[in-house]
C-alpha cells in the first residue's frame, strides 16, 4: 500500500538495502513508493544492461551495492562498483551496463516515482512488455 497517496501515512519503512538488494534475483522490484519518490532494487545479470532511456521529468539517484559495470550517461561513461552513487538529472539519456562476471546489484530512488506500485520484473524482457502494455505506469495522486 502506498503511504502517502491513499492518504495511510506510515511513520517509517526500514530496510537494510544492501541485504534487500542481494536477495532480490529480479531485474527490477519496487520496494517502496511514496508522493514525491520511489525506491526500487535492480539486479542486472553479466553482460546485461537496463537499456539506454530518458525520464523525462523524473530524477534518478542509483546506489550500487555489488558487481561492477559501467554507467553511461550524458554521452559519459565511468566504471561503477559496490558504494558507487550515479546522479541521472531529469531528460538525460543514461545506460548502465554488467560487465563484470557478477550480477551488478543496485538501489535508485526515482524523483517522481515512474514505476507502479509493488511492481516486480523478473527479467528485463518482462519489465519491457509491461512497460509496453501500459502495465507499468507510476500511480496517480
Amino acid at each position: 500500500m502506498t503511504g502517502a497517496r491513499t492518504g495511510y501515512v506510515r511513520a517509517m519503512e526500514h530496510f537494510t538495502i544492501e541485504t534487500v538488494a542481494e536477495k532480490s534475483p529480479d531485474f527490477r522490484r519496487v520496494l517502496w513508493t511514496g508522493g514525491q519518490t520511489q525506491l526500487v532494487i535492480m539486479t542486472i545479470p553479466p553482460g546485461g544492461e537496463i537499456g539506454e532511456e530518458v525520464h523525462e521529468g523524473i530524477d534518478q539517484i542509483l546506489t550500487f551495492v555489488s558487481g561492477t559495470g559501467e554507467a553511461r550517461v550524458a554521452g559519459e561513461k565511468k566504471e561503477v562498483v559496490s558504494g558507487d552513487l550515479v546522479v541521472v538529472p531529469a531528460g538525460t539519456k543514461h545506460n548502465f551496463v554488467n560487465t563484470g562476471p557478477n550480477p551488478l546489484v543496485l538501489y535508485t530512488v526515482y524523483g517522481p516515482p515512474d514505476h507502479a506500485d509493488g511492481a516486480v520484473h523478473r527479467t528485463k524482457e518482462e519489465a519491457e512488455a509491461a512497460e509496453a502494455a501500459g502495465q507499468d505506469e507510476p500511480p496517480t495522486a
